[in-house]
């Protein structure tokens, strides 16, 4: 049983920036493909960025591309979200969550943390 913890999330001004961490553990965490969800109220989860088993190979939803940075760090079974200029429509509760393949749809996550709130003030 693969268990996820987020940490990281607080409040913060616009166009600043927070690193969220998710830290896994049981599991083969270099062979699990890793991603990075969110949730605002009254919203629909929704994918926010994706990283491969190997770190090889990343993806992101069309709304961070660009400001926000997925890594990992294997030998410390670690993901890590980078936000940068942060906007006040990224509030919202953020999870990790963690696939059984090395690369996964977004329907194919199989372990999801807690979460971790953010909110960006204007």
């Amino acid at each position: 049983q693969v268990q996820l913890v987020e940490s990281g999330g607080g409040l913060v001004q616009a166009g600043g920036s927070l690193r969220l961490s998710c830290a896994a553990s049981g599991g083969t965490f270099s062979s699990s493909a890793m991603g990075w969800f969110r949730q605002a109220p009254g919203r629909e989860r929704e994918f926010v960025g994706a990283i491969s088993g190997s770190g090889t190979f990343t993806k992101y939803a069309d709304s961070v591309k660009d400001r926000f940075t997925i890594s990992r760090d294997n030998a410390k079974n670690l993901m890590y979200l980078q936000m940068n200029s942060l906007k006040p429509e990224d509030t919202a509760v953020y999870y990790c969550a963690s696939s059984t393949l090395r690369w996964a749809n977004t329907n194919e996550y199989d372990y999801w943390g807690q979460g971790t709130q953010v909110t960006v003030s204007s």
